[in-house]
C-alpha cells in the first residue's frame, strides 16, 4: 500500500487509559474531548492550523480558567483526531489509503485550509488522493471501503465518486496493455512495459495474461450499496454484459450461503458487509442482496449459466423474495430453458400450502416464458417444416432445435413428477399440452409419462380428459 510521510518531529504523544498527552516540556493548556477520549494538548499548534479550533478555543477561553472543548462529530472519531493533532505538532506519521479519506474529511470539517498555514492538511490529503491513491487499483479500493464509515462527508467532498470512477476506469481497461494489476503480497513486480522485475532489473519475461475476471474478488469486498454504484458506472463505461454478470454472480455466491451449497462450492467469506467476518448473513440481508442482484443482472440471454439462475430462483423462493424478483428469475430461465437439465427443473415446493412435492406451477410459468420468447424470435420449428416427426430435408432424423430440446426436457419432467399422488390431472394436462405438437418429433417420452401417471383411481379421469382434448388420442 502506498504511503506518504508527514512531519519530521519525534512522536511525543503517549496514551494513558482514555487520555492522550503531548510531552513537549510545557504543561497542557487545553483539553479536547472527542467521544470518550480526552486529548491534553496546547492551544497554539491547534489554532494555527484550524479555523474551527481557533474559534472554539477563543470561545472556550473567555472567562474560563480551564480551556475544554468538545468535538463530538469529527469524521473518523478519536483515532483520526489523534493523527490531526500529530499533524498540527509536526510529528511524523504516515498518510495511507486506509486513513486518507478520514483525514481529508476531518481536515474539511476543521477548516484546515491554506489560510491557516502552507501545505495544510486539506492540501496534503487532496494531493495524496489524486496523485497516488486514485492512480492505483488497490489503494482506490481501500479508500472506497473507508468511505462507508463516513459516507455523508465523503459524498460531500466527491471522494466516493472519484474512487468509483477510478476503479471503473481500471476495470474497463485491458490490464495486459499496462502490466497491471501488479501482484502484491510477494508476487513479482513489473516494469512499466509489463516485463517481470527481479531486484529492479527487467528479466524480459512477460507476466501471465490477466483474465477479464481479475477484479471480481477485490470488488466483492465492498458493501452492497457501494458495489451497486460501482457496477452501474462500469456498465456505463461499456464493459461487456457477460463480464458484469460474472461479477454480480460472484458477489451473490460469496454472500448467499444457500446458493454456495447448491453450487457445491465453499467460501469462508459468507458475510454481507458490514456483518463481522465469519457471521452468516441474516435472512433479511440475504433477501435484500438477492433482490438487488435481480435489479443488477442484465436481462439478456445466456449471460448467466442456467444452473446458476435456477440456484438464484430457489434461493429467492426460500427467502420469500418479492414476487417481481422471483418472476424475473423465471423469465431469465425461460429465455434459455433449452440449456436446462432435468435436475434443474426438479425444484421442491418450499411452502406447506403447496400440494405437490415439486413446484409444477413454477415450471409451467418458465415454459410459458420460453414459448412466448420462442414465438417472438422465431426460434422454433414450424409445423409445415415437419414430415412424420422429421425435419424436411434432414436425413439424419429429428433436429435438436431449442424447442425440441425443451419438449424432450418437459416430457422427462412429467415422467418424474407423475408418481406424485397430489399432482392433479389439470396441472399434468396443462404442462403436457403447453408444448406444441410439432415440437415432439416422437411421442415416446409423453407416452411414458402418461403411463407412469395412470394409477388406480386416475384411469377413468384420464380417459375423460383425453377424449375431451384429443378425440383421435392413440393409447400407448
Amino acid at each position: 500500500m502506498a504511503c506518504m510521510k508527514l512531519g519530521s518531529k519525534t512522536d511525543a504523544f503517549h496514551r494513558q487509559g482514555q487520555a492522550w498527552f503531548c510531552t513537549t516540556g510545557l504543561p497542557s493548556d487545553i483539553v479536547v474531548e472527542v467521544g470518550e477520549m480526552s486529548f491534553h494538548l496546547h492551544k497554539f499548534p491547534l489554532l494555527s492550523r484550524s479555523g474551527i479550533m481557533e474559534r472554539l478555543i477563543s470561545e472556550a477561553s473567555e472567562g474560563e480558567e480551564e480551556c475544554v472543548i468538545n468535538i463530538p462529530d469529527i469524521p473518523g472519531g478519536a483515532k483520526t483526531f489523534e493523527l490531526v493533532a500529530k499533524f498540527c505538532y509536526g510529528v511524523k506519521f504516515e498518510l495511507t489509503a486506509s486513513n486518507v479519506v478520514y483525514l481529508r474529511c476531518a481536515a474539511e470539517h476543521l477548516e484546515m485550509t491554506e489560510e491557516y498555514g502552507e501545505d495544510n492538511l486539506i492540501t496534503q490529503t487532496e494531493a495524496f488522493l489524486n496523485q497516488v491513491v486514485l492512480r492505483n487499483w488497490k489503494d482506490s479500493l481501500k479508500a472506497l471501503q473507508t468511505c462507508d464509515d463516513i459516507l455523508p462527508h465523503a459524498e460531500e467532498l466527491n471522494i466516493t465518486k472519484r474512487c468509483i470512477e477510478s476503479l471503473a476506469t481500471k476495470a474497463s481497461t485491458d490490464p495486459n496493455l499496462f502490466g497491471w494489476p501488479v501482484k502484491e503480497h510477494g508476487g513479482p513486480m513489473q516494469s512499466p512495459g509489463g516485463s517481470v522485475l527481479w531486484n529492479g532489473i527487467s528479466t524480459g519475461a512477460r507476466p501471465k495474461k490477466s483474465s477479464s475476471d481479475w477484479w471480481y474478488e477485490d470488488v466483492s469486498t465492498l458493501s452492497l450499496p457501494l458495489y451497486q454504484r460501482l457496477i452501474s458506472v462500469m456498465e456505463s463505461r461499456g464493459i461487456k454484459q457477460e463480464i458484469i454478470a460474472g461479477s454480480i454472480t460472484f458477489y451473490a455466491k460469496k454472500y448467499l450461503p444457500g446458493l454456495n451449497r447448491r453450487q457445491g462450492t465453499s467460501d469462508s467469506s459468507t458475510r454481507l458487509a458490514p456483518v463481522s467476518l465469519g457471521s452468516p448473513p441474516s435472512e433479511e440481508d440475504q433477501k435484500l442482496l438477492l433482490e438487488e442482484v435481480d435489479r443488477l443482472l442484465p436481462f439478456q440471454k445466456r449471460v448467466v449459466p442456467t444452473k446458476l439462475l435456477f440456484g438464484l430462483l430457489r434461493t429467492a423462493m426460500i427467502l420469500r423474495a418479492n414476487p417481481s424478483c422471483i418472476s424475473n428469475f423465471e423469465k431469465r430461465i425461460g429465455m434459455q430453458l433449452d440449456q436446462a437439465t432435468l435436475e434443474d427443473l426438479l425444484m421442491p415446493n418450499f411452502s406447506y400450502s403447496m400440494e405437490t412435492l415439486y413446484n409444477v406451477d413454477c415450471v409451467q410459468r418458465i415454459l410459458d416464458h420460453f414459448l412466448a420468447m420462442d414465438q417472438i424470435t422465431g426460434g422454433g420449428v414450424s409445423p409445415s417444416s415437419m414430415d412424420d416427426g422429421q425435419l424436411i430435408g434432414s436425413p439424419a432424423g429429428p433436429s435438436l432445435t431449442p424447442i425440441t430440446m425443451v419438449a424432450k426436457l418437459i416430457d422427462g419432467y412429467l415422467a418424474e413428477v407423475a408418481p406424485d399422488v397430489n399432482l392433479k390431472l389439470p396441472k399434468f394436462q396443462a404442462l403436457a399440452a403447453a408444448v406444441p405438437e410439432y415440437a415432439r418429433p416422437l411421442d415416446d417420452g409423453l407416452y411414458r409419462a402418461i403411463d407412469i401417471y395412470l394409477k388406480p383411481g386416475k384411469v377413468h379421469e384420464f380417459i375423460n380428459w383425453s377424449l375431451a382434448w384429443y378425440p383421435d388420442f392413440r393409447w400407448p
